[in-house]
């Protein structure tokens, strides 16, 4: 029996938001609607994401050494990173307070968050994010500036094609760019509900 009504209701909202023991399939749609001609013929998925990604305002980095000189650059001091990708991005934070338990009473201390994304598409220069891969959504969602970390060999041609490979994750976050609104006349402005920064760094 429960002792109290806030353990009731808490317990209800867990219950609601539990993951499905079965995805829904999805509605039927025309494939060749969402696929974008241009991308009849690309080989190089990485050099299409990149040139989509700065599209969009986004910051495709090739290696440790552009991490480390786009922290240096813009005096990003502090920030959050995966315990996972340590042992590979070591190196490039020297110098740099690094934390790897996001700390969500202390929002503002944070200039960065590096995750890692579960794939990306090609045509929009979009990465994807899940629960079972991003350790903190909240430190890829509020720090100023979101890095992520990227594998080549996980970037989808197009929408269909990332589609039919869409994990069973309970959650998934399609990310383009840096997050931005245009609701006040139209004024195109980003950094507003994410961050303002999305950098990608692509890794073998």
């Amino acid at each position: 029996m429960m002792s109290t009504d806030r353990e009731a209701i808490l317990a209800r909202v867990s219950a609601a938001l539990a993951p499905l023991p079965q995805r829904a399939a999805l509605p039927d749609w025309e494939r060749e609607l969402v696929r974008m001609r241009q991308m009849q013929g690309v080989t190089d998925l990485a050099a299409t994401f990149c040139t989509r990604l700065k599209g969009v305002n986004g910051t495709p980095l090739q290696s440790a050494a552009e991490l480390a000189d786009l922290l240096a650059k813009n005096n990003w001091t502090r920030g959050y990173c995966d315990p996972a990708l340590l042992p590979a991005l070591g190196a490039s934070l020297a110098g740099v307070q690094i934390e790897t338990t996001y700390d969500r009473t202390r929002v503002d201390d944070y200039a960065f968050g590096i995750t890692r994304a579960t794939a990306a598409i090609a045509e929009t220069g979009t990465v994807v994010l899940t629960d079972a891969d991003t350790s903190s959504r909240l430190a890829a969602l509020a720090p100023w500036a979101h890095i992520v970390v990227l594998k080549r060999g996980d970037i989808f041609p197009d929408i269909p094609a990332a589609l039919a490979a869409l994990p069973t994750d309970p959650n998934v976050i399609w990310v383009t760019g840096p997050s931005k609104t245009a609701d006040v006349e139209g004024i195109l402005i980003e950094g507003v509900h994410g961050p303002g920064v999305q950098a990608v760094l692509l890794v073998d």
